[in-house]
């Protein structure tokens, strides 16, 4: 009758192969999260000009963002349709501890202004919001938008100026509109004449790109650094 070998066990050297191969797995294993855990996180804070309001997800421009990274950096869209700065810095708090991000890109105001908000209430909105991203250790990113000419003339200068002035406070960067090149062009919007096109999603990019890619380049070369 067969001595039966315990399972787990086996005589010489042939029986440590799969112990080997195991404990390879699970180093990758956690080798994988640690991985992705150093890339630089991009959190996106914004309303439904984010959120790929009436098209496909997958068009929308902080989708094409994140395959431009092609994996060099993570996006996380917490954006709402219909989100107001209020609403937005009432989330970040929560937002910031779940992910810890290194930028913030904020891109409210459009729905304050659409309501005919104070300005200055949009203004204390934003403040705040900058000022807890920083205190997270993230960088800022302000992303601007405009309101119709028919709000008049006084309320539109002092909606628009918010982003400017808070850009030159904080000392960050700002895409003066979001919209530039888009909006006026009626075959890149939306019927409702508020929302662009899956087809104005590249241009919308394109706007945020420039200002966006020395803080990626900055924090991808922390990065790369510290190893």
């Amino acid at each position: 009758m067969r001595k039966r070998i315990p399972v787990g066990r086996s005589r010489g050297t042939r029986g440590l192969i799969p112990v080997f191969l195991w404990g390879l797995l699970a180093m990758l294993l956690a080798a994988a999260p640690l991985a992705a855990a150093e890339r630089p996180l991009v959190l996106v804070m914004g309303d439904s000009l984010s959120a790929a309001y009436g098209i496909e997800r997958e068009a929308g421009w902080v989708h094409l963002l994140a395959e431009r990274l092609d994996g060099k950096a993570r996006v996380v869209n917490a954006s709402i349709s219909g989100e107001t700065s209020s609403g937005g810095a009432a989330r970040l708090p929560e937002l910031l501890r779940q992910h810890a991000p290194d930028i913030v890109l904020l891109e409210l105001g459009g729905n304050d202004g659409l309501r005919g908000l104070p300005p200055g209430q949009l203004r204390a909105n934003l403040a705040t919001m900058i000022e807890a991203s920083r205190a997270a250790g993230a960088e800022v990113l302000l992303l601007g938008i405009d309101v119709p000419p028919n709000y008049g003339p006084a309320y539109r200068d002092a909606f628009t100026g918010v982003f400017q002035r808070l850009a030159d406070r904080y000392s960050v960067p700002l895409v003066p509109f979001l919209l530039e090149g888009v909006a006026l062009d009626h075959g890149l919007m939306q019927a409702d004449g508020i929302h662009p096109t899956a087809a104005a999603q590249p241009a919308i990019l394109a706007n945020v790109w420039p200002a966006l890619a020395p803080l990626l380049e900055a924090d991808l070369a922390q990065t790369e650094a510290a190893h």
